[in-house]
């Protein structure tokens, strides 16, 4: 750690502050849950994680598996690897109870995930159309949720 933020010796951002589950820092010293390689994975081990880390109750951590392969992958697959994230960050939105953020966040994603279907780049055993639905059903419940309030 350099100064007041978590940052390596090229002052690139780094992940030493303990999170919570949802990737919200917690003090230092807090015990919090065990933080995910910043490196990027494979496109097939990036879905296996993210998947299990979405099924273990941590989206945030699954966003940032996506975005370390979307930041390393190649221009053409940048939508769908952004998508993904952009979906997970939704659903970390969604379980911290900011709605705004999450309708945005699940909106994006559907969005790139469209734009990447219909250009038909790998998507890696992935049926983007039902992830797009899934996103959208989120929505739905979200928006569903607001006017009952």
């Amino acid at each position: 750690m350099t100064g007041d933020r978590d940052r390596d010796a090229s002052r690139r951002p780094r992940q030493a502050r303990p999170r919570d589950a949802l990737g919200r820092p917690l003090p230092y010293g807090s015990a919090g849950v065990e933080p995910v390689p910043e490196e990027p994975l494979p496109p097939e081990q990036t879905l296996t994680s993210a998947r299990s880390l979405v099924e273990a109750g941590r989206p945030f951590a699954a966003h940032e598996v996506l975005e370390a392969r979307w930041k390393a992958g190649p221009e053409g697959e940048r939508n769908l690897w952004q998508g993904l994230a952009q979906i997970c960050v939704g659903l970390t939105h969604a379980a911290r109870g900011n709605s705004v953020g999450a309708l945005r966040l699940f909106e994006r994603g559907a969005l790139r995930l469209e734009d990447y279907g219909s250009n038909g780049g790998p998507a890696y055993g992935l049926d983007l159309s039902a992830i797009v639905c899934c996103a959208r059903d989120h929505m739905r419940s979200i928006r569903s949720a607001g006017d009952k309030d």
